[in-house]
């Protein structure tokens, strides 16, 4: 049995709690390495030592550490232009594993990250991992719309927003991944997320595919007073994800957003 995204993401293992073999074999069939999902800054084999278990679907959906790292770093790059004082507050209305939470508030000068994971069993499963490793880091239950009444920034104080919904089918062969087909679509949830916090500053960073759809990322950046798309070189050409750092009412120096 090969272990890729097929068998693990739309196949019979997607729902199924994976033992530590069958999660190096996803890392190995699929990309050579065994080690591939590292999640919390740990190998496999040590984040399966301490109790960490993950869905077949979250060992596929999951942004790794090589790429959550590479995120957190730049998005702390761009943060820094935000001079106000104080820190700053950090969402992620599709969680997962929560695994680019824990690097964004590692990177990050935040007072507190919260996450929103809809499916039941994702969300037990990450609860209980974060809770393993004593994370500060909340995860609800609840779909992120409905949640944001409970999140009240303080004034003036910058509101980070990790955008990475599922991406379904949004990511075509031939035109690449479609910012608006994914589920929900993600201009939708940026706007809804600008009107939520429309007092507040603000920095999203959107996960992206190389081969993004360059008319949906045209259409996306709009919605923002300045963006940055940024894809890094981790794997094959062709297989490699990004970030679209983005802004809403402020604009960061030069120097600062820099790499």
């Amino acid at each position: 049995m090969r272990y890729d995204r097929q068998l693990l993401l739309l196949g019979a293992k997607r729902n199924s709690v994976l033992e530590l073999a069958e999660v190096q074999a996803y890392g190995q069939d699929s990309y050579g390495n065994a080690d591939y999902v590292s999640l919390y800054g740990l190998r496999p084999a040590e984040w399966y030592a301490k109790g960490i278990r993950l869905l077949g679907r979250t060992a596929v959906e999951c942004t790794r550490d090589a790429l959550a790292d590479r995120i957190g770093r730049d998005a702390a790059s761009v943060a820094r232009s935000w001079v106000s004082g104080g820190r700053h507050l950090l969402i992620d209305p599709f969680a997962g594993s929560g695994n680019t939470l824990y690097w964004l508030a590692w990177h990050l000068s935040v007072a507190g990250g919260v996450g929103f994971e809809l499916d039941p069993g994702v969300f037990a499963l990450t609860k209980k991992n974060l809770a393993a490793l004593a994370l500060p880091i909340d995860v609800l239950n609840i779909d992120y719309a409905s949640a944001l009444s409970r999140v009240l920034p303080a004034a003036g104080q910058l509101v980070v927003a990790f955008i990475a919904p599922p991406w379904g089918d949004a990511l075509d062969p031939a035109s690449g991944l479609d910012l608006r087909r994914t589920y929900p679509p993600i201009p939708e949830i940026t706007e809804r997320l600008i009107q939520h916090f429309a007092e507040n500053p603000m920095l999203f960073v959107v996960q992206v595919h190389e081969t993004v759809n360059r008319a949906s990322l045209s259409e996306l950046a709009t919605q923002f007073d300045w963006s940055d798309l940024r894809i890094y070189d981790l794997l094959a050409p062709g297989a490699n994800h990004g970030a679209l750092l983005a802004t809403r009412r402020w604009r960061p120096t030069t120097d600062d957003a820099a790499t």
